[in-house]
């Protein structure tokens, strides 16, 4: 484990902080016929944390349309709050406020910021303490406080600020900032939006120009958003293949109106779950289709889904279109390593449409998911030998072999606190020959509150156990 310049690793730093885990709660899927109807996705999370955060960032009132309330943005939003930003709701019309206190604003949090379950407002939000002259203190519950942080905290000590935490640079963890940060080009040794962003986000409050270099093209949100909210970002090729994103230090960010489109990721789970029930007919509306996030519906018509982008538009900056998938047989495919990143969220599912898929399908490159809110490979190998799924698992792929008949189904799927991994077993359970069940679903809510509702809505037949 590398142990970075400027890290104290201190004792096991209460262990009794807060761990936000829901009771359990099981849950089972029953298999069904055909599904059918049409939906919307909540809001993208990866859009709605941002919208929040530049918001936060911004001077003047930032309004927001469709944003996700899953527990995930919730704790980015009661975090920004705490460093100074007035953030409002009015779920009866939609829409939040966010009253901005400017890029060099903020305060001292008063006490521990508690992310619960969300790696991906640990990261981003590291960033912005890093860069700002005070201390804060952050953790989360008993499964993000065992996600490594290390590859956020090696850059931003390079840029001039200090970390205390555990071995690994694991939650709980003490961000010891300054607002005397230097610039940076710095090379991502793997791919991540979440370290690009933490970094791009530190370099607004930096003087100067910072710089990302990334050997893969990652989910490009933060980078539209900041043009939007009127930062200074360049984006060109790299000569490695990759690309090299720059931030000017100090805008003026103002205000600005956002309506966040539809979660691909949470789309996913519905596209599939009609993809392997022949005869489903259903339509999930206003879904980002970013060309750097739609690998899951490109792997997909490769494996012979019909999946047709309907009333493409512009939203916001994002493009977005109504996604309508009718069942049928899929078969396998190799998923190469390259496009992992436009869909690593996606694998667990993808795993359930190989179940049902006729033939072998291997998923390459696949390292990242280890470093989730559980290690995900492991889990979704863990779910698949519970209900009669051949397969193999390697360092860094899966290979899925698939009859082209419905899977056994019929055991219980430990879900590790993942959400992904909770929701991709139940859609299991729709296809498989028994029932699949689940030993807790409340995870669910950090990222798609009513999964249940809105699937049985479909025709599933997702309930308490």
């Amino acid at each position: 484990m590398v142990r970075g310049r400027g890290v104290v690793f201190l004792p096991p730093f209460q262990e009794a902080v807060l761990s936000l885990r829901a009771h359990s709660a099981k849950l089972v899927a029953r298999p069904v016929g055909r599904l059918q109807g049409r939906m919307r996705a909540p809001g993208d999370k990866s859009i709605s944390h941002r919208a929040l955060i530049l918001g936060a960032l911004a001077l003047g009132e930032t309004t927001v349309r469709g944003l996700l309330e899953g527990k995930d943005v919730l704790a980015t939003a009661a975090a920004l709050r705490a460093l100074g930003a007035e953030i409002t709701d009015d779920r009866d019309r939609g829409l939040w406020r966010v009253r901005g206190f400017g890029v060099g604003g903020g305060r001292e949090p008063s006490d521990v910021i508690d992310l619960g379950n969300s790696g991906t407002s640990a990261r981003l939000l590291a960033g912005i303490l890093a860069s700002h002259s005070f201390t804060s203190i952050v953790t989360g519950d008993a499964s993000l406080r065992r996600r490594p942080m290390q590859r956020v905290i090696e850059p931003l000590m390079r840029m001039g600020a200090r970390f205390e935490g555990r071995e690994g640079g694991r939650l709980p963890l003490a961000i010891v900032g300054t607002d005397e940060m230097v610039p940076i080009e710095y090379r991502l040794p793997v791919a991540s939006a979440q370290v690009k962003s933490a970094i791009l986000l530190a370099g607004l409050n930096t003087a100067g120009e910072t710089t990302v270099v990334e050997p893969v093209a990652t989910r490009d949100h933060t980078e539209r958003m900041l043009r939007h909210f009127g930062s200074e970002v360049r984006v060109a090729a790299d000569d490695g293949g990759g690309r090299r994103i720059t931030v000017v230090g100090w805008p003026e960010l103002l205000g600005r109106d956002i309506v966040v489109p539809g979660d691909p990721s949470s789309a996913a789970f519905a596209v599939i779950a009609a993809a392997i029930r022949p005869g489903s007919d259903v339509t999930v509306e206003d879904v980002c289709v970013n060309p750097l996030r739609v690998g899951i519906f490109r792997t997909l018509r490769d494996m012979g889904a019909d999946i047709v982008f309907e009333n493409v538009r512009e939203v916001g900056g994002e493009p977005v279109a109504d996604l309508h998938v009718k069942g049928g047989a899929l078969t396998g495919v190799e998923v190469p390593a390259d496009r992992s990143p436009s869909m690593i969220d996606e694998y667990p599912v993808l795993a359930v449409a190989a179940a049902c898929a006729k033939g072998t399908t291997r998923m390459l490159g696949l390292a990242e998911l280890r470093a989730k809110e559980s290690d995900r490979l492991a889990s979704v190998s863990a779910g698949l030998s519970t209900n009669g799924v051949e397969h193999e698992m390697g360092a860094a792929e899966l290979v899925v072999h698939g009859t082209g008949a419905p899977p056994a189904g019929g055991g219980l799927v430990a879900t590790q606190l993942d959400h992904r991994i909770a929701m991709s077993f139940l859609v299991l359970g729709l296809a498989a020959r028994q029932p699949v069940m689940i030993d807790d679903g409340a995870p669910i809510e950090t990222s798609f509150p009513g999964f249940a509702q809105l699937m049985n809505g479909l025709g599933a037949r997702i309930e308490a156990a």
